[in-house]
């Protein structure tokens, strides 16, 4: 049977059980910019992979803060990824505002995957073609979530979304077990070391411009490291 007798609607399930619009933006992600992040017990990394979509423009930003306690990372259409970065600073700022206190990370979490969900089971929407990587610290420590545009998520210790990621996953399933006694610096090292790799599988070479990594910590706010900070750190590494 053709596979485009069952894609023009959301709605619309094929013999095999399948929506495929919903593998649509699934595949989206996977053709997206690679982000990947790490979690220890007192801070969470985000990182990607800059890439330009020619060489005459300049690389969309891929990390984003929603707060001083919140970050995301994301890999798929940008345009869908302004839409959802727009939906968790609303709420952040929703829930702050009535109950004068920080929304939860798994609360923030549970609201956009319940946005995206939705997005399945509407014939006039299509889901979100852009996966999520949200860092977040709450009374309860910091976490690490990814949202899919299925609507599922999960939290996790370290991850890895986008085009030619498969490399770096393999990277951090052989570290991922220690990463909760690393050190702040340590674990900024690891998220380099998947950058490292993910650019060795696409055949190009580690440059501090060609990435960005964002750190979140129980007392530091989320932020950008400098290139400056990087490139330190990567010298360090190669002492080692």
């Amino acid at each position: 049977m053709l596979r485009n007798q069952y894609d023009t609607d959301v709605m619309t399930w094929s013999p095999m059980g399948r929506l495929f619009q919903v593998e649509y933006a699934m595949d989206a992600v996977k053709q997206g910019g690679a982000a990947f992040g790490l979690r220890s017990r007192s801070h969470v990394v985000l990182a990607s992979v800059d890439r330009a979509v020619s060489g005459l423009s300049f690389h969309q930003r891929k990390i984003f803060k929603i707060d001083d306690r919140t970050g995301v990372a994301m890999a798929g259409l940008a345009a869908d990824g302004r839409v959802v970065l727009q939906y968790l600073a609303s709420e952040c700022i929703n829930y702050s505002f009535v109950y004068e206190s920080p929304i939860p990370v798994s609360r923030l979490v549970a609201r956009l995957a319940d946005k995206a969900q939705a997005c399945t089971m509407l014939s006039l929407k299509r889901p979100y073609g852009v996966g999520c990587l949200v860092a977040g610290t709450d009374e309860s420590g910091v976490h690490l979530y990814y949202n899919c545009p299925s609507g599922d998520y999960f939290e996790c210790q370290a991850f890895a979304i986008g085009s030619h990621s498969q490399a770096a996953k393999v990277c951090l399933e052989r570290e991922f077990e220690t990463f909760n006694d690393r050190p702040r610096e340590e674990l900024i090292q690891r998220a380099l070391l998947a950058i490292t790799e993910t650019l060795r599988w696409q055949g190009k070479e580690f440059d501090s411009s060609s990435c960005t990594v964002a750190i979140l910590g129980e007392n530091e706010a989320f932020h950008v490291i400098s290139r400056s900070v990087i490139e330190q750190l990567v010298d360090s590494s190669k002492a080692t």
